[in-house]
C-alpha cells in the first residue's frame, strides 16, 4: 500500500519523482492553488499561464504533466484540477482535496515518491489529501500475469510508493493523529476493495470466513463462525435457504471489538452474497458478470471493524457477516417455497433473486439478541435503489428519523454520497402472503423502499436501526474518477468508521 508521510521539505527541495500542485477554475482562466508557491516561483510566476497554454482550465479531474524547471529537485510537476475557485475566505473543501489527491496519485502509478503541494489549512485538510492519495493509488494486480510473474511485473503498474504531504506539521499532535487515521481508514477501504475484486471461485463463504478469522487473530478480536451444520441446527432458515443451491455452503460470522471504557455498542450487519446468480429466478444475460460484488456490504463491515480496532475507539463494535452463494441447482430454493427464519418468522420466497434480505434477516435477528444501542446494516440490496439514486449515491433508511438524519450527515462528513429515503407504510401490505407471515417481495414500484421495510420486520423491538443500500456505488464499472477506482470501491467503510467515532464521542444516542 502507498505510504503516507508528512514532510517538512518545501516543494522546491523535496527529492521525489514528481510534485503535485493544485489548479482551480477561475473566472478568467486557471488559478494556481495555495501550497504551490515554490513551484510557481520556479516558473517565474507564470505557471498558470503555461498551464492555460496547454489547455488547462482547472476543472475537477484534469491532470497535466510538465517537466520541472531547474529550481526544483523533482523532475516532474503534475498539475491537478480542483474545480471551481472558492469564494473569498472559503478554502477548498476536504472532498475537493481528497478527489484531487486521488486523481494525482492514480496518474503517478509506477512512481516511487511524490510530494503533494496542495492547499493545507489544518490537520483535517492534510488528512483529506493523504486519504485521497492512498485511495487513489489503489490497484488490484493480484491476478495479473503468467509464467510466475505477478502484479506490476506482469504489466500492471505498481501503486505510487509514497505520498508526502507538504505544508503539514509532522511534529504537531493533531496533524500526526489525523494522518495516522487517514492511513488506517484508507488501508481498510482498500482491504474491502480487495475482497470485492477477488473472484468468486477464490472467495466463497468459507474462504471469506477464513479471511475474517485471520484478521481477528491479527488484531486480537473475538470471532465466531457458524458453518452450515450450526446454521441448520440453530434454525437460520434464510442463510440455509439461500445457500442450499450451491456446492459452497453458507456461513454466519460474528467478529467483535470491545473497549474497556466503552459506554455504547454498535452492531454492523453486512450482506455477503459471494456470488449471486439469482438462483432459480436466474438473472438475465448482462447482469451476472459483476455479481462477485454482492458481498460488498460484508466487506465494508469487516473492514470497518478492523479500522475501529486499529484506531482503538472507545466503543464496542460487533460485525455480522451473512455469507452465502446464491446458485441454481436441483437443491436450490424454489419460488413459492416457505422458509422459517431465525427467530421463527416464516417467509414465502416469491423471487429467489431477492435473496440478500433473507440472509440479512437472520443476521438482524441474531444481532438484536445482544441488544446493541444501534444496528446499521449495509447491503447491495436492490437495483431499484440504483434507479432512484444513480451509481454514486447510497440510500439511507431507518426506524428513527433522527438516526436516519445522523447517518446521512455522517456519510456526507466522511466524503461518501448518500441520501435519506422514506419507508412508506403502505408498501408493507404488498408483502403479505397467503401461506406465510410475509413474502420476500412486494410491489415493483418503490422496490428499494419495500426491501427496507422487509428488513425492519427483523430488527428487535426498541432497537435503533439504519439500513444502507449501497447497490449503486459499491462497484464502479466506468472509468476511474477522483479516488474511486474501477471495480470494488469499499463504499460504506468510511461512513461506518465515522459513525463509530461519533458514537464513541457521545454524539449519537
Amino acid at each position: 500500500m502507498t505510504a503516507l508521510t508528512l514532510s517538512t521539505s518545501s516543494a522546491a527541495t523535496l527529492r521525489a519523482d514528481a510534485i503535485v500542485v493544485g489548479v482551480a477554475k477561475g473566472p478568467k482562466g486557471p488559478v494556481v492553488a495555495p501550497g504551490a508557491d515554490a513551484v510557481d516561483a520556479a516558473f517565474d510566476g507564470k505557471l498558470a499561464a503555461v498551464l492555460e497554454t496547454l489547455g488547462a482550465t482547472g476543472g475537477e479531474g484534469e491532470t497535466i504533466k510538465l517537466p520541472a524547471p531547474s529550481g526544483l529537485k523533482a523532475p516532474v510537476v503534475l498539475a491537478v484540477g480542483l474545480g471551481e475557485l472558492p469564494q473569498e475566505d472559503d478554502g477548498f473543501t476536504e472532498e475537493a482535496l481528497r478527489r484531487a489527491a486521488g486523481t494525482a496519485a492514480r496518474a503517478l502509478a509506477g512512481s516511487k515518491k511524490a510530494g503533494f503541494a496542495l492547499p493545507v489549512y489544518d490537520a483535517e485538510s492534510a488528512a483529506a489529501i493523504g486519504e485521497g492519495a492512498v485511495l487513489g493509488a489503489y490497484a488490484f494486480n493480484a491476478y495479473r500475469g503468467g509464467n510466475g510473474r505477478k502484479g506490476a511485473e506482469a504489466g500492471g503498474k505498481a501503486p505510487l510508493g509514497e505520498a508526502a504531504i507538504l505544508g503539514a506539521k509532522p511534529r504537531d499532535k493533531a496533524f500526526k493523529a489525523a494522518a495516522e487515521r487517514a492511513a488506517t481508514v484508507a488501508a481498510e477501504v482498500n482491504r474491502a476493495r480487495d475482497l470485492i475484486n477477488t473472484p468468486s471461485n477464490d472467495l466463497d463463504p468459507k474462504a471469506f470466513a477464513t479471511q475474517a478469522q485471520a484478521l481477528a487473530k491479527e488484531l486480537g478480536l473475538k470471532i465466531e463462525v457458524m458453518d452450515e451444520k450450526a446454521l441448520a441446527k440453530g434454525g437460520y432458515g434464510g442463510l440455509i435457504g439461500v445457500g442450499q443451491g450451491s456446492a459452497n455452503p453458507p456461513r454466519l460470522v460474528r467478529i467483535a471489538y470491545t473497549h474497556a471504557k466503552a459506554a455504547k455498542t454498535l452492531a454492523l450487519v453486512g450482506k455477503g452474497i459471494t456470488y449471486d446468480s439469482g438462483g432459480i429466478s436466474l438473472k438475465p444475460a448482462g447482469h451476472n458478470e459483476t455479481m462477485k460484488c454482492d458481498m460488498s456490504g460484508a466487506a465494508a463491515v469487516l473492514a470497518a471493524v478492523a479500522a475501529v480496532a486499529k484506531l482503538g475507539l472507545e466503543v464496542n463494535v460487533t460485525g455480522w457477516l451473512a455469507l452465502a452463494e446464491n446458485m441454481p441447482s436441483g437443491s436450490a430454493t424454489r419460488p413459492g417455497d416457505v422458509l422459517r427464519m431465525y427467530g421463527g418468522k416464516t417467509v414465502e420466497v416469491l423471487n429467489t433473486d431477492a435473496e440478500g434480505r433473507l440472509v440479512m434477516a437472520d443476521a438482524l435477528v441474531r444481532a438484536s439478541e445482544e441488544n446493541p444501542d444501534a444496528i446499521v446494516d449495509v447491503a447491495t440490496l436492490t437495483g431499484a435503489m440504483v434507479l432512484a439514486l444513480g451509481n454514486r449515491t447510497f440510500g439511507v433508511m431507518a426506524n428513527d428519523d433522527a438516526f436516519r438524519t445522523a447517518v446521512y450527515e455522517t456519510a456526507e462528513e466522511a466524503g461518501e454520497q448518500a441520501w435519506p429515503m422514506p419507508m412508506p407504510a403502505e408498501l408493507r401490505k404488498a408483502m403479505d402472503s397467503q401461506v406465510a407471515d410475509m413474502a420476500n417481495i412486494g410491489e415493483r414500484a418503490g422496490g428499494g423502499l419495500a426491501a427496507g421495510l422487509f428488513l425492519k420486520e427483523f430488527v428487535g423491538e426498541g432497537i435503533t436501526w439504519a439500513h444502507l443500500d449501497i447497490a449503486g456505488p459499491a462497484f464502479h464499472e466506468s472509468a476511474p474518477f477522483g479516488y474511486t477506482p474501477k471495480g470494488g470501491t469499499g463504499s460504506g467503510v468510511r461512513t461506518l468508521v465515522r459513525l463509530a467515532e461519533r458514537t464513541a464521542a457521545g454524539e449519537l444516542g
